[in-house]
């Protein structure tokens, strides 16, 4: 068995791809449910990667963030997967927010 040396940032590199491919093939999960179990989103994804490119000096439009988490145009992704809230699914949002 060979053995490598990786870096934490690779092994974290390859852990943050793969959310996304696991976002990717789980395009019937919504945003508002995963903001309503989990406290964070797809957008809330592309935020934290605008942030941490803005703390590395590094320029990273929000859009182009938001493509690469959704791994197309978020006009594009909502337009083909993004469903409308269901009642329950705002109040519990909104509680949430409340917090």
């Amino acid at each position: 068995m060979e053995s490598h040396d990786y870096t934490k940032t690779e092994i974290e590199a390859a852990v943050f791809r793969r959310l996304l491919k696991h976002l990717d093939e789980h395009k019937d999960v919504q945003n508002i449910e995963l903001m309503n179990l989990a406290d964070f989103c797809r957008n809330c994804l592309s935020k934290w990667y605008v942030a941490a490119a803005e703390e590395r000096d590094q320029a990273v439009d929000y859009e182009r963030a938001r493509e690469m988490v959704y791994g197309m145009p978020y006009g594009e992704w909502k337009d083909k997967y993004q469903t409308e809230a269901t009642p329950e699914q705002l109040a519990k949002f909104n509680a949430n927010a409340k917090k």
